[in-house]
């Protein structure tokens, strides 16, 4: 039997129309160096190592054809429970709250066709339509991106795995505050959960299924 290498089962798992690319939680208060995370003494800088990657994702989907969903967290009493809120204190009441520019996207904007999805907790399966969404789409695989790496989008993945979608991570197109807990995400993702992947092999992947008889096989 072949061996099969990385980049064809990259490619196997990414099939453009089984495909969504998930764009977590990329607003102000999370990523602009004027935010609220910023703001709490967190390192941001790498956000804007992972946005030109970000972007060529966003490109290459729309240009394939694949969907792209973005999850953006919103805020506001009515999902203030005392549970929540006391995680980190009552700094937090004050992170992406509904109608305020930290909730907004940051360098991302979505298409008048593409999907937003609101969610109140770290994953953007909670409580939200996103499972349903994808599976009126036919969605088998969620190639994960966004911030923050150790939190919302491994939060995002690890239901999206449990609810039987593959999970692509995107390494080079996640950020997190600190590169530990970033790497460490990684390396949980492989063990456990799914493929990790850079942005250039995903893209890679998408065009190997521009070939005609690829495509017929999908």
């Amino acid at each position: 039997m072949k061996e099969v290498t990385k980049m064809e089962l990259t490619a196997d798992l990414i099939i453009p129309d089984k495909t969504a690319l998930i764009i977590v939680d990329v607003q102000n208060d999370y990523c602009h160096e004027e935010g609220a995370l910023a703001a709490g003494g967190n390192d941001v800088s790498a956000v804007s190592e992972m946005m030109p990657q970000l972007h060529g994702l966003i490109a290459a989907a729309r240009t394939q054809g694949v969907p792209v969903i973005y999850i953006q967290t919103y805020h506001e009493k009515a999902t203030d429970s005392q549970v929540w809120t006391s995680r980190s204190g009552r700094g937090s009441l004050g992170v992406c709250r509904r109608g305020s520019w930290g909730a907004e996207f940051y360098e991302v904007s979505p298409l008048p066709e593409e999907i937003i999805v609101n969610k109140h907790r770290y994953s953007a399966f909670i409580n939200t339509r996103l499972d349903s969404v994808l599976r009126a789409q036919r969605i088998e695989t969620l190639i994960m991106t966004g911030v923050s790496t150790n939190v919302c989008v491994e939060s995002t993945a690890r239901d999206g795995f449990m609810l039987d979608y593959q999970i692509v991570m995107v390494q080079d197109a996640c950020a997190s505050y600190s590169r530990a807990a970033h790497d460490m995400t990684l390396e949980n993702m492989k063990g456990y959960f799914g493929v990790v992947a850079s942005a250039a092999e995903i893209e890679a992947g998408w065009k190997i299924w521009n070939q005609p008889v690829l495509q017929q096989l999908s």
